[in-house]
């Protein structure tokens, strides 16, 4: 289930975000394509394996998870299932989008289908399990997170795609340069719904009571991972923003170190981001703190 999970979430984010940054884009690079359909299979083999691991567990039988019409069951008669369906369905569409000749019909369809696949983890999260008032704050806050986060890890997977090939000629470099400025505001913007949203998501999942046990409890220490994680995501960003960035845009055409620099500063942030990705996975299969 963990790493059904982090299959689904590193998708979905790809799903989600790549288009939009692809979008925003004056052109598209040659692996543009193959990335967001990457992001779809992977989010349809992360729906498909939690549909069995769910089956597994709620039958207490590993052999559940072959069983035809056990999964139907649960498929069709859990909240759980119905949403992996749905997530399975918008991930589907997102792909088929791909085909589309018209290149903004393309990335928008495959934005709008993906972000909506990201955000169907909000029904199989911590956040759909408290009722009432407390229940729409919490699932709101989970929406919000999963968005700007869909933003973020899907704009990184774009922009390293558009690294790798930012050297081949200046109409590359010039995207990619267009690519970094446009993002850039988008990216604050994303940074500040997590910080928010997560300080919301703190509330309902540890609580002002158990603020103790972040440092003596297992799903604390990896709470405290995770924030140590988007520490250093947050700072890779405002190095790509205030300082690389700019450094590429006043260089020369041939003056390829600028590049080089970003492309390595991109990947360790996406390497960030893929840690954090396996935390969150890990996390979603445990008891929060407000819970034990």
């Amino acid at each position: 289930m963990v790493a059904a999970r982090f299959a689904g979430f590193a998708g979905a984010a790809v799903l989600a975000g790549a288009p939009l940054a692809f979008a925003r884009s004056p052109g598209d690079p040659p692996r543009a394509v193959p990335l967001v359909a990457a992001g779809a299979l992977l989010t349809l083999a992360g729906a498909l394996a939690a549909l069995v691991g769910e089956t597994q567990v709620m039958a207490g039988d590993p052999a559940a998870g072959s069983d035809p019409a056990m999964l139907w069951t649960v498929l069709a008669h859990t909240g759980f299932g119905r949403a992996l369906a749905v997530r399975f369905a918008l991930a589907a569409a997102a792909g088929l989008c791909l085909l589309a000749p018209a290149r903004g019909l393309r990335w928008v369809g495959a934005a709008g289908f993906g972000f909506a696949a990201l955000l169907s983890f909000a029904w199989t999260g911590h956040g759909a399990a408290d009722e009432g008032l407390a229940g729409q704050a919490h699932l709101a806050a989970d929406l919000a997170h999963l968005a700007a986060a869909g933003v973020w890890l899907g704009a990184l997977a774009a922009l390293l795609a558009m690294a790798a090939g930012a050297r081949r000629t200046p109409q590359a470099r010039a995207a990619f340069v267009a690519a970094l400025q446009g993002f850039s505001g988008l990216g604050s913007l994303a940074v500040a719904i997590l910080l928010a949203s997560g300080v919301a998501n703190g509330w309902f999942l540890v609580g002002p009571q158990h603020l103790a046990a972040l440092t003596s409890q297992p799903y604390g220490r990896l709470l405290l991972a995770k924030v140590a994680l988007f520490a250093a995501m947050t700072g890779f960003a405002a190095l790509n923003r205030f300082r690389l960035t700019p450094a590429l845009a006043a260089g020369g055409p041939r003056d390829a170190r600028p590049i080089v620099a970003l492309a390595l500063s991109i990947g360790l942030e996406s390497l960030a981001g893929l840690g954090l990705l396996a935390v969150v996975a890990v996390l979603g299969a445990m008891a929060p703190l407000s819970a034990q």
